[in-house]
């Protein structure tokens, strides 16, 4: 008998319970079977296969250039690690936007060929018959308002959104429009906190924030950002919570080291 075989897996249903009772959702980013499977190990209840991977995977410098065949292959890479945690994909751009056929499509794929829980996409009214689309053919959808990277173009900026009256009740309003739509919860990133409680407040679907301050049901952040992996990247809503950098860089240093000297492989470690 495997030792995850009694392990209660973590459904949409479970998150928004977590919200009635007031139990604060855990929420990280992974992109590989590796990673992955500690995250999932440590007790995270939320993966978020993000487009961010353009980032900190690809080396990309924004979330726009990655593919729907890449985001797939991150994906099935982190199903295949989860024994417990909600997986949930980021549609990537151009792949939902004002085509609800194509999203339908993208999502389908995604859940077939990946195997993930869920999907995530970005935008509010501009983006409801997608979303209305997708949740119709069975595929759980999260909303994301707030910073939505992939429309970076569109802002020329990664400041606070909706620090506007206007901003602020379109945002309201297109959190209560996909609560409505079917959606299971929402991320809202780099808004005022105040904004984000008062959201959170008046939605029954969890709200996940990130860089939206303490009042939301839960948190997500960039794995590599939390554990120090990249280092030129410290937003104030950030807390890094391990210096991973240093650790691989000294632990590489020493291998080096032992290499150049002939210290390793010793006798003991050679056949």
């Amino acid at each position: 008998m495997s030792v995850h075989s009694n392990v209660k897996k973590i459904t949409t249903h479970q998150l928004r319970e977590m919200k009635a009772r007031g139990e604060k959702i855990s929420m990280l980013t992974a992109y590989d079977y590796s990673m992955a499977r500690i995250l999932d190990g440590a007790g995270i209840d939320v993966l978020l296969v993000g487009d961010s991977a353009s980032n900190v995977m690809a080396g990309n410098e924004t979330t726009l250039p990655i593919t729907l065949d890449q985001m797939i292959y991150h994906a099935s890479s982190v199903v295949k690690a989860v024994r417990r945690a909600l997986v949930v994909v980021d549609v990537p751009f151009g792949s939902y936007q004002g085509n609800s056929t194509e999203a339908l499509r993208s999502s389908v794929r995604i859940m077939k060929e990946s195997g993930g829980h869920a999907v995530k996409m970005e935008g509010g009214s501009e983006i409801k018959e997608s979303v209305l689309r997708v949740l119709s053919a069975g595929v759980p959808v999260m909303g994301h308002l707030g910073l939505t990277p992939q429309s970076i173009y569109k802002f020329g900026t990664y400041t606070v959104r909706a620090r506007e009256d206007a901003e602020a009740q379109k945002l309201i309003e297109d959190a209560l429009l996909l609560e409505e739509c079917g959606c299971f919860a929402i991320v809202l990133e780099k808004i005022p906190a105040t904004l984000a409680h008062k959201v959170s407040q008046q939605l029954s679907i969890p709200v996940i924030g990130i860089g939206a301050g303490p009042n939301v049901d839960g948190q997500v952040l960039v794995m590599h950002d939390m554990l120090g992996i990249t280092q030129d990247f410290k937003p104030r809503f950030l807390r890094q919570y391990a210096d991973l950098n240093t650790v691989i860089t000294e632990g590489v240093g020493r291998y080096i080291a032992d290499v150049k000297s002939g210290g390793f492989p010793t006798e003991e470690e050679s056949y």
